[in-house]
């Protein structure tokens, strides 16, 4: 028998490793997440079929390997095949012309990595959230019509 948890499944992706794991320990000091982590794009691609419900993507990845996808590719592989899948990507790119090209590629937000970082985060994961809780009522309230 498995066991349904209601906790928010979330991706970490990151090749800085020190990074990712005070990320990690952030998010399971202040929320009850189910949290899985990856070096890579690659990996965050292979392991898609877990079913996160957010994704937190750091925008350059080729710290490890110069060859590995970055960010921007590895949102685009994602938004492909699960259009509706939430990804925030974080970044030290203080360029808007950075943050246009993730949103326009279906990033839900860009968040900068700072000090402030994870309070966004917070804040982001909140609101999609609260959308797709709407969009739930929304379409419940639709199908009665």
């Amino acid at each position: 028998m498995t066991v349904k948890t209601n906790k928010i499944k979330i991706f970490l992706v990151d090749d800085d490793a020190i990074f990712l794991k005070s990320l990690e320990i952030e998010f399971l000091q202040h929320a009850d997440f189910d949290i899985e982590t990856y070096v890579s794009g690659e990996l965050c691609m292979k392991h898609l079929s877990n079913n996160p419900d957010v994704i937190i993507l750091d925008y350059n990845l080729d710290g490890i390997d110069k060859n590995a996808m970055n960010g921007l590719e590895t949102l685009i592989q994602i938004k492909s095949l699960y259009p509706n899948m939430p990804v925030v990507i974080l970044s030290s790119q203080d360029k808007i012309d950075v943050a246009v090209n993730c949103m326009y590629h279906k990033a839900f937000d860009y968040v900068m990595k700072s000090e402030t970082a994870f309070v966004r985060l917070q804040k982001i994961i909140e609101t999609i959230f609260h959308y797709q809780k709407m969009e739930k009522e929304l379409n419940w309230y639709m199908d009665r019509m």
